[in-house]
């Protein structure tokens, strides 16, 4: 049985409940996980703001030591990539390939937060020549975070690494469907000597640790990253207790735009990278094409045959390409919207069921789907599917592109194939979306900033700017000539 981590105790809940973690390749329990109470999260909250007082080791830890003991846990990420890679592709299905990526990604994380914590400096006003003014940037306190199934191990880096650069302390609980690379993480923070109470982890449901972590009045920021409708719950539980600030990033319906003058065999290959990168389920997922009339039938056509050799099967074969869905419930989901599809008329091109045979059958597998001929009215076009399903409509002009790109109540990314350098920077301008790719998709820095619009969330992520959210900004005014103010006279 998996444990949690409690100021810098590793522990079995006293409730005796646990979690079945399924492998979502073959449907077979591989674990049990601990699921904390109402008084474990609340002791773990208690540890958090203990150790983010003033005074606290980790709270008064200088920068270059906080960033040599990020840099430490990035080393151990490392270290250990091949352990954590086994248990991501385990545990939530995905492909060696991608998992890899992930954990080299997490460890880059760390040191893109380590190289930049120490410029959260503040600034000085010197306007008045008696009056010095300063600010002061210092870390909110107790940071709760909480992590989705899609990117276990990757996300956990991404603000973990903000929230700690920053000198806050961390409760973080990860999915109950996938805790498994998080126990990992958490033997690296210990490894790595982060002070008890700094980093605790806290596994079980959203319904509990979920819940009190949203309304605490000792929890002094939430970061969450899932659906939107969980989302609002997320927000209105913050406001209500301490007005407390959040991060959310949210659902995505990202466009995936292809003009006429692109190079089509990079369009189709980064498409079928933005689209069924961890089978579809990514929140900034390409998943809507959307292609000039001139090429549209040609890149339907190629584009379906490439995805009908694309391989189903476990991520633990090297040339699967399609892994599982991470749940049977959330397969079931995803083949819903498929059925939508075919009712609402659209045209399926490629896949459209359940992939099943031989090894695959006991598994949560589905075959890559195309739909072409799809109008911005139907379910499929309109709703996160977050599934190896792509939908495929056509354009008129740059105009007609923006107004069907921007049709979606989210903006979390979007891409732009054309090989005219004016246009493509019209387009991203135009466009609704906090992360926008040009000729690739999901290429990037963790140095960069990247925020998310309409229901995507409320994220200014990574980056100095990103770093900024995880601090509070206090104002020191010094009068250099002391004098009365002349308020009696």
């Amino acid at each position: 049985m998996k444990k949690m981590y409690i100021d810098g105790e590793w522990r079995i809940s006293k409730s005796g409940e646990t979690s079945e973690i399924i492998d979502p390749a073959t449907g077979n329990i591989i674990e049990e996980m601990t699921k904390a109470d109402a008084d474990e999260t609340e002791e773990a909250i208690n540890a958090a703001h203990r150790e983010a007082r003033r005074g606290s080791e980790w709270r008064s830890m200088d920068p270059g030591t906080r960033s040599r003991m990020l840099n430490r846990i990035a080393d151990l990420i490392e270290e250990k990539k091949d352990e954590i890679v086994r248990a991501e592709t385990l545990n939530q299905g995905k492909i060696l390939s991608d998992s890899e990526v992930d954990v080299d990604g997490g460890a880059a994380l760390f040191r893109a937060m380590a190289s930049i914590c120490g410029a959260l400096s503040g600034q000085t006003f010197d306007n008045d020549e008696k009056l010095h003014v300063m600010t002061i940037r210092e870390p909110l306190g107790v940071c709760a975070l909480i992590v989705p199934w899609n990117y276990p191990f990757y996300i956990a880096c991404q603000y973990a690494a903000q929230i700690l650069a920053a000198g806050n302390t961390l409760v973080m609980k990860p999915s109950e469907i996938t805790p498994l690379s998080a126990v990992i993480l958490f033997e690296i923070f210990e490894e790595a000597g982060m002070p008890a109470g700094s980093v605790n982890l806290v596994t079980g449901s959203s319904s509990v640790v979920g819940e009190i972590l949203s309304h605490s009045d000792k929890v002094d920021k939430v970061t969450f990253i899932g659906s939107t409708n969980v989302g609002r719950k997320i927000m209105t539980a913050s406001a209500e207790s301490n007005l407390k600030p959040v991060t959310l990033e949210l659902g995505g319906k990202s466009p995936f735009i292809v003009f006429d003058d692109a190079d089509m065999e990079a369009a189709l290959d980064h498409g079928g990278a933005a689209i069924f990168l961890n089978a579809g389920q990514t929140c900034t997922a390409g998943s809507r094409f959307m292609i000039q009339e001139d090429i549209y039938e040609e890149f339907t056509e190629r584009f379906t045959k490439l995805t009908a050799g694309l391989k189903v099967g476990p991520g633990s074969d090297r040339d699967s390409k399609i892994a599982p869905m991470v749940s049977r419930k959330h397969m079931e989901d995803v083949l819903s919207y498929i059925e939508a599809g075919k009712n609402e008329g659209a045209r399926l091109m490629c896949g459209g069921r359940r992939a099943e045979d031989g090894a695959l059958s006991n598994g949560y597998f589905i075959e890559p789907t195309v739909f072409a001929d799809v109008t911005e009215d139907m379910k499929i076009a309109r709703e996160e599917i977050f599934g190896p399903v792509v939908t495929i409509q056509s354009f008129s002009d740059e105009k007609d592109a923006i107004k069907k790109a921007n049709s979606t109540v989210y903006g979390l990314a979007a891409g732009i194939f054309t090989s005219d350098g004016a246009r493509a920077l019209r387009v991203a301008r135009a466009l609704d979306a906090g992360s926008i790719y040009v000729n690739n998709y999901h290429l990037s820095a963790f140095e960069a900033p990247a925020s998310a619009m309409k229901l995507s969330g409320i994220a200014e992520e990574l980056g100095l700017e990103g770093l900024k959210n995880y601090t509070m900004t206090k104002q020191v005014s010094i009068s250099l000539d002391v004098e009365g103010a002349g308020y009696f006279g």
